[in-house]
Order: C-alpha cells, then structure tokens, then sequence
C-alpha cells in the first residue's frame, strides 16, 4: 500500500502512465482493425459476442504477460545471427505476426475482388469460424502485447502503471469494437483500406524483425491521410446520390 502511495505522488509516474495509455490506445487501432474485419465475416449474431470474447481474452493475455516481464525482456536477447544480423525471439515473433497479417489481408483482398470466390473457412461452420477467429484474435494480440511490452519498460519499470495502461486501452477497444465495426461493414470502400493497412502494418512488422526500424509516427500518418482522402471520397458519393434523388 505504501508503495502505491509512494507511486501516486510522483509526477514521473503520471507522465508514463499518460504515455503508456497514449501508446496501447493507438496500438490498439491496429488490433481493432482486424478484429472488425475478421468477426465481420461471422453471422450477424455472433460478430458482438465474438469481439467480446476475442478482447476480453486479450486482457486476459497481457495481463498474463505483464507478469512474466521479467522474462519477455530476455527476448530481445540474439538468438542465432544471419548474414551478420543476429534474430532474437522478439525479432521471430514480428516476423511471424507479419506475414500472418500480410497473408490474411491478401486472402480478404482477392475474395472481395474475386468475381467466383470459394467459400471462405468462416463460411464453412459456424461454430470452427467463431474458435477460429477468436484464436486468430489472440494470436496477433500476442505479437502486439510482446512489443508494446518491451516498449513499455523502456519507459517504467512500475508494474502497476502498466497494468493500468492496459486496462484503460482495452476498455477503449471494447467500446470502439462494435462502432468501428458497423462502419466498416457499411462503407464496402472502408473494408479495401482498412485491409491495406494491415498489409502495411504487416509489412512494417516484418521490417522491424529484421532490424529495419519504421517509425511508428511514419504508419500512423500515412494510414490517417488515407482515412481522410477515402472520407472526402464518402461525402463526394453522397453528394452525388442526393443530387441524383433531388
């Protein structure tokens, strides 16, 4: 308790906590994009329940993780060197992330775009579609919580704060999930952006396992100046639909 009290009145401890909220709530657009276009390739009446479910578990893992900090530190350690480039855990899991994102963004681009697409595996069972896109859920939760984690004790090494971050960043998932969602089902133009995204998160993840650092403010600008040209696009076509009608 002491230390809780001790923790609470340092201004240092405030300003990382702001920070590490800061940067799990925009880690966490990457995460909902997904989510949103995964689970929308459920049945309506199981989309809610999985979002849910697939982000609540994700608490659920990154608190796990939080506890085993002391450990996930270690996995920036090399653990095997390639054309004088040494790979660490970390280094594989961005990898892996990566492709997963890039292979999963290219599958939804050529089934929306293929005029005679083949059924998709959440079109094949309800029940192995909704397990499905709740373990794909986590499995990328996984390699954004590993990041952010190493991220994050660079800034404190207070557990506490960054259990709190957490907790504040996915109450925020929660309540954006089911908004975010809606508006990308009804905007068919959203869904293609918002795949291309994960292809580009995809791809930075990947740059970042072999050392190539991108910036995340680089990603974020780019993916915002996108949003707003296919927003200006939105209001022109309804324009042009008012028009029609009046």
């Amino acid at each position: 308790m002491d230390y809780l009290l001790q923790l609470a009145a340092d201004p240092a401890a405030w300003v990382a906590l702001v920070t590490l909220i800061a940067m799990e709530v925009v880690l966490g657009v990457d995460n909902l994009i997904f989510i949103s276009i995964l689970t929308n390739k459920l049945p309506a009446e199981y989309r809610a329940k999985a979002r849910r479910i697939g982000i609540g578990l994700a608490l659920i893992l990154r608190l796990g993780l939080l506890g085993t900090v002391a450990i996930i530190v270690t996995l920036t350690a090399p653990v095997f060197t390639v054309f004088g480039h040494g790979f660490s855990w970390r280094d594989m899991i961005l990898v892996a992330g990566g492709l997963f994102l890039v292979w999963k963004a290219t599958k939804e681009i050529h089934h929306n775009v293929d005029p005679h697409p083949n059924d998709d595996v959440f079109e094949a069972k309800v029940t192995v579609g909704f397990v499905s896109a709740i373990v794909q859920i986590l499995m990328l939760d996984l390699v954004f919580s590993i990041d952010s984690i190493i991220t994050a004790v660079g800034m404190t090494e207070h557990i506490p704060i960054m259990i709190i971050a957490v907790i504040v960043a996915v109450t925020c998932m929660l309540l954006a999930a089911d908004p975010l969602a809606k508006f990308i089902e009804a905007n068919p133009t959203v869904v293609m952006l918002a795949l291309g995204f994960l292809i580009m998160i995809g791809m930075t993840l990947i740059a970042d396992g072999f050392g190539a650092h991108v910036p995340k403010g680089y990603v974020y600008a780019a993916m915002g100046f996108s949003a707003a040209i296919e927003g200006l696009n939105m209001l022109a076509r309804r324009r042009r639909e008012k028009a029609g009608h009046g």
